[in-house]
């Protein structure tokens, strides 16, 4: 038996990585198959400053794609889960440029959040991968 917990977590971390819209598109369609909804959202910027539009996005993206649904335990859970993938980029891209994505997915009461970015200093680039999950109802 599949757990599903990391199916989620797999399906999230495919979506982050993925290279273009297209490709995105394509990765969101194949797990909404499976019944994973899945979104995916680009971010940029210095870190510090953009983290509450991060988790803002996570919110919005989630609503928006239908992953969840516009109520306080629904968006805390995405909040919280974003936070937490935040939290896992911050020691490498502490006060650094970051451009990537944040991909949100969800199969029943799993919710992922996965940030994939590239941390830049000038040619000396890093990349980093946070992840988040919280467990929700409908």
């Amino acid at each position: 038996m599949k757990d599903l917990g990391l199916e989620v977590a797999k399906a999230a971390i495919t979506v982050a990585m993925s290279s273009s819209r297209e490709e995105e598109a394509e990765c969101i369609e194949r797990f909404r198959s499976q019944g994973i909804k899945s979104a995916g959202v680009d971010i940029g910027g210095n870190l510090i400053d953009s983290i509450p539009k991060i988790i803002e996005r996570a919110v919005v993206a989630s609503r928006r794609s239908g992953i969840t649904t516009e109520c306080f335990a629904h968006d805390g859970a995405v909040a919280g889960a974003a936070r937490e993938a935040v939290v896992q980029v911050y020691p490498k891209a502490n006060g650094l440029n970051v451009g990537g994505k944040l991909s949100i997915a969800r199969l029943g009461g799993h919710l992922t959040v996965c940030i994939f970015v590239n941390v830049g200093l000038l040619h000396l680039n890093e990349v980093v991968v946070g992840m988040g999950h919280r467990s929700i109802s409908d």
